[in-house]
């Protein structure tokens, strides 16, 4: 096994402030621009050679940013200018196990400084333990990536199938509530220690309508939070409409049994083929829900505006062969990310043990790549 050294941040890798670069000032390009939360946007020319490392300056401070390409860091970020010899992929994976937060140096807006992190105590292998730490990391976020393009080729094939097949319906509409539950949710409270401690029943908030697909909770709640509470159980299927405030209107696919808070809605129907077929139908009219919100700052849209949304639905018989198509497809994005769950899992498990040398990629010292083998170090 390959020797790990103390040194400082300092005296592993060089830092810098990124670049003012207005939003009025970039030229549609390929060149990803990276603030403190990743990319958010793109230009036509690159301030910085990739691979490249950034960090969280303003907001989200530490949190770091692996760039493949050449890039162009906001100065709402620092990079690293010069890696010193040391893996590019190690150095992100450092990073997010370094707790940088405490370095605020900010009065009024948070602000990390460099000059304030320099000094800052750590403990790195050889290169060649690096990079087979970076290999194993690597070889689990190439699978995940893998499986979440297959997910949105498959989710997307599956919207094609239904566009194609609403083209031809024509005036065939029913009423929401006449074909499925529309549920709206609650929260138990939160100064009852009984309907959260130690909960066993998949609760989610409306953050979820984010997400592509629901594949695990928020948090967990009580059986006694779920019956002292509005919150409604919800069935694998289920469309999620973000109802309130900033996911107004968003919509997701639940893949687990769960409740929801009450700014969140559940759709479903005892039919798994026209569960699939809401699930598309509702997301293409999103628009017809948002424009009857109601409220000022925080518009709502209630129970009412979904019930009555006026969906199209083909007859049985077409409805049953449209569903024999995307069927396997939406099967396909259930299981890519059923997986991503149990990699994400192992890689969040490995990551901590790699990082602090506690587990040790075997031959590492032999191995430049290699995914090797882990085994415990003490």
């Amino acid at each position: 096994m390959s020797e790990w050294f103390r040194m400082t941040l300092g005296d592993f890798v060089d830092l810098q402030r990124g670049h003012d670069l207005p939003s009025g000032r970039r030229v549609p390009g390929t060149v990803p621009v990276v603030g403190s939360g990743g990319i958010t946007g793109w230009h036509n020319e690159a301030k910085v050679s990739g691979p490249g490392v950034t960090l969280g300056r303003a907001a989200n401070l530490g949190v770091p940013t692996l760039v493949q390409g050449d890039f162009w860091p906001l100065n709402t970020t620092l990079y690293v200018t010069n890696f010193r010899g040391n893996s590019v992929r190690f150095v992100y994976h450092l990073f997010q196990v370094l707790d940088l937060g405490g370095f605020n140096s900010g009065s009024v807006q948070p602000m990390l400084n460099r000059n304030y992190i320099k000094s800052f105590p750590i403990r790195v292998p050889g290169r060649a333990e690096q990079a087979a730490i970076a290999e194993v990391l690597r070889s689990l976020d190439e699978k995940i990536a893998v499986n979440e393009r297959i997910a949105s080729t498959a989710d997307a094939l599956a919207r094609t199938h239904y566009e194609r097949e609403r083209c031809g319906l024509v005036g065939q509409t029913e009423r929401l509530d006449r074909l499925a539950r529309v549920v709206v949710g609650g929260t138990p409270s939160r100064a009852n220690p009984d309907f959260w401690n130690q909960g066993t029943v998949n609760w989610i908030n409306s953050g979820k309508a984010n997400e592509f697909r629901v594949t695990e909770p928020s948090e967990l709640i009580t059986e006694a939070g779920l019956a002292g509470s509005s919150v409604k159980m919800m069935p694998p299927g289920a469309t999620l409409i973000g109802i309130t405030g900033a996911t107004m209107g968003q919509t997701s696919r639940l893949e687990i049994t769960a409740g929801g808070s009450q700014n969140v809605a559940g759709v479903w129907s005892e039919d798994p083929a026209l569960n699939d077929w809401l699930f598309y139908d509702i997301q293409a009219r999103v628009a017809d829900l948002t424009k009857h919100a109601s409220g000022g700052a925080q518009q709502h849209i209630n129970k009412k505006i979904i019930t009555d949304l006026d969906c199209v639905v083909p007859d049985a018989p077409k409805l049953d062969e449209w569903h024999r198509t995307t069927a396997p497809l939406l099967a396909r994005v259930a299981h890519a990310l059923v997986e991503n769950r149990t990699l994400a899992t192992l890689r969040n498990a490995l990551l901590p043990q790699l990082m602090s040398g506690r587990l040790r990629v075997k031959d590492a010292d032999t191995a430049e790549n290699a995914e090797g083998t882990v085994e415990e170090h003490v």
